[in-house]
């Protein structure tokens, strides 16, 4: 946690880090669906590398590219910004939805969080994480130790509806074939996503959206970020480590982490003073994506709070030629 003498998370931090989120989804836009999904996620590792380096803080990845997915830069305890208070940890996914970019389908997003050092959860060995994501409507009636029946009942109930009103997003995968069964018998509406669930997440947390749960087994890194920007919107996130084989398990166990216990919210994301940006790549249900033009782009951004509960939606024009001679970068 912060120490008495820490330099708080200043709020003007928030929109130095939108255009962190707008430079990767800027630099991998081009890449959308021409089939190459390390060239779309390197363009966007490239270009969120160099704009953090001009943001006002002393920060750590806490959770990076590197470590997953094998990308030379953003890796795990690598120091970002260009150290000057205050210090934090850092959480980044420079292009969630690689394959949705290369191939041209929906809601790929470039995200960024931000919290005070120390308070965010490093999760080990531990790639996968079983999790369920909901708005402040919700939040208190979660339970991940539930059945799928039992949660969509407590969801319904709390919103005053029916089951049948409620809609929980899932990761097709082949792990979640139990959940999406039971979430189907309960009567919800399940809708099967491809990749990516950290915008998911967002959109479940979010007041009056079509989503009202984000459940099932997918990315632990993923999980912090979503705790992150779910915290942020008031919403509660509950997860628990998922092993994919026994040397996993074992090397976790080793490590001190105990694999029955349930992760709260404060649980991945401890700090007061969050922050989360996020800028679609591809259309999709939470954000707009890149948008080209003859001479420029036009890029729609999220950017979060956890302090003052602030949410704001940010569209902005990109003129391209001037950008390419600043940044030395191609668009096109």
């Amino acid at each position: 946690m912060a120490g008495g003498n820490a330099v708080a998370p200043d709020r003007n931090l928030a929109l130095e880090l939108v255009r962190v989120t707008e430079a990767a989804a800027l630099s991998c836009a081009r890449w959308v669906g021409r089939g190459d999904k390390e060239a779309a996620d390197q363009a966007a590792v490239d270009a969120m590398r160099a704009m953090l380096d001009t943001v006002a803080m002393n920060g750590v990845v806490i959770i990076g590219e590197g470590e997953k997915d094998e990308a030379p830069m953003l890796f795990n305890g690598e120091e970002v910004g260009n150290g000057s208070p205050p210090d934090v940890d850092v959480a980044v996914d420079p292009l969630e939805g690689t394959r949705l970019t290369s191939v041209g389908q929906p809601n790929a997003i470039a995200v960024i969080a931000v919290a005070e050092r120390g308070t965010m959860f490093f999760p080990g060995a531990a790639v996968y994480m079983d999790k369920i994501a909901a708005g402040p409507e919700i939040a208190a009636v979660i339970d991940i130790t539930a059945t799928p029946q039992e949660n969509v009942a407590r969801a319904a109930e709390a919103k005053g509806a029916k089951p049948t009103d409620v809609t929980v997003v899932v990761l097709d995968r082949e792990r979640n074939l139990d959940l999406i069964a039971g979430l189907r018998e309960a009567g919800a509406k399940v809708n099967l996503i491809t990749d990516g669930d950290v915008a998911p997440a967002i959109a479940a947390a979010r007041q009056s959206s079509v989503v009202d749960l984000m459940m099932g087994i997918g990315g632990t890194p993923e999980g912090v970020i979503a705790a992150a920007a779910v915290k942020c919107l008031g919403g509660a996130v509950q997860g628990r480590l998922w092993p994919r084989n026994d040397e996993e398990r074992q090397a976790l166990v080793e490590d001190g982490y105990d694999l029955d216990r349930v992760l709260t919210t404060d649980d991945l994301v401890a700090g007061d003073d969050v922050f989360v940006a996020a800028t679609g790549v591809t259309d999709g249900a939470l954000l707009n994506g890149v948008h080209l033009s003859r001479d420029g782009a036009v890029t729609d951004s999220i950017v979060m709070r956890s302090r003052s509960g602030t949410v704001r939606r940010i569209e902005a024009y990109h003129h391209l030629e001037k950008l390419s001679r600043f940044s030395g970068r191609t668009y096109r």
